[in-house]
């Protein structure tokens, strides 16, 4: 075999070392930065895409919030005129509460006048239990407010049971 001589000169070795340290800074301080930049501003393109769809998705329920907002519903609770109601019709108010009851979702489980207190006062005091939702008992309170005979509630009690939840209320009727 033959010997192959060649003869490379130490200028060209270290030229092209200098030429390849120059390309090698060039890549490190210019191009490496640059593409990292440009794969940064990727992915916060592609989260302000998703953030955009998100948005066109949801502008529907915007609109119908904004629109319900711009009703302006007044939210007063009844206040009636206090009346007097006569003992002998008492038992009435039985048959209203059970009705708004009702109408609000709630099961009357039991429903009983205080005897003692009718005898002496204007006022007889009225004890129930309901079993429901505790939305529904608000807006049973909101209809007792439509009861112009009542005249105070005394006591209310909630418990949580399986299922549903247990009110005990006390309610002061005026009776003439």
């Amino acid at each position: 075999m033959k010997k192959i001589n060649i003869n490379i000169n130490r200028k060209s070795v270290l030229y092209a070392l200098i030429c390849g340290g120059i390309i090698l800074i060039v890549i490190l301080t210019g191009i490496l930065p640059l593409y990292l930049k440009s794969v940064s501003l990727t992915k916060e393109n592609d989260k302000l895409a998703y953030r955009i769809k998100e948005q066109r998705a949801l502008k529907p329920v915007y609109a119908a919030l904004i629109d319900e907002m711009k009703e302006k519903k007044s939210f007063v609770l009844p206040l009636p005129e206090k009346t007097a109601l006569p003992r002998s019709e008492s038992g009435r108010f039985q048959n209203d509460f059970r009705s708004l009851a009702k109408k609000s979702g709630l099961t009357v489980v039991s429903f009983a006048s205080d005897i003692n207190s009718s005898a002496s006062s204007t006022s007889l005091m009225h004890n129930a239990v309901l079993k429901g939702e505790l939305s529904n008992f608000r807006r049973m309170l909101t209809g007792l407010g439509t009861v112009s005979y009542l005249d105070k509630i005394e006591e209310i009690s909630i418990k949580q049971g399986t299922g549903s939840m247990e009110f005990k209320i006390k309610l002061w009727i005026t009776v003439k």
